[in-house]
């Protein structure tokens, strides 16, 4: 069970730290976004990044939107607009249009 914490571990701190592996890991998920189930695929790798660059409160803070909808708009099922999307990968260093240019590339 280590080798799971240390692999979790590393991808936190490559999410926090390497800002290419971040845009990486949301472009591979946004690339899911159309299949059944891909929207919840991308919120939790968006969910992921805030955890490992901010958290919550922090975020809440930085961007002056209320941590609790935040907490609820980045779960299973959640449903964030468009507006608190790029919101919140701006607060990231993420524009929402290099996920999108990036996925065509890549």
């Amino acid at each position: 069970m280590k080798r799971v914490s240390n692999h979790e571990d590393s991808v936190l701190k490559m999410l926090r730290e390497d800002q290419d592996f971040a845009i990486e890991y949301l472009s591979a998920a946004l690339e899911e976004i159309d299949e059944e189930g891909g929207e919840a695929v991308f919120l939790q790798a968006v969910r992921r990044i805030i955890e490992a660059r901010l958290g919550f409160t922090e975020l809440a803070r930085t961007t002056g939107l209320s941590r609790t909808n935040l907490y609820r708009q980045f779960d299973t099922g959640g449903n964030p607009g468009l507006h608190t999307l790029r919101t919140v990968l701006s607060a990231l260093g993420i524009g929402l249009s290099q996920l999108v240019g990036h996925s065509q590339t890549a």
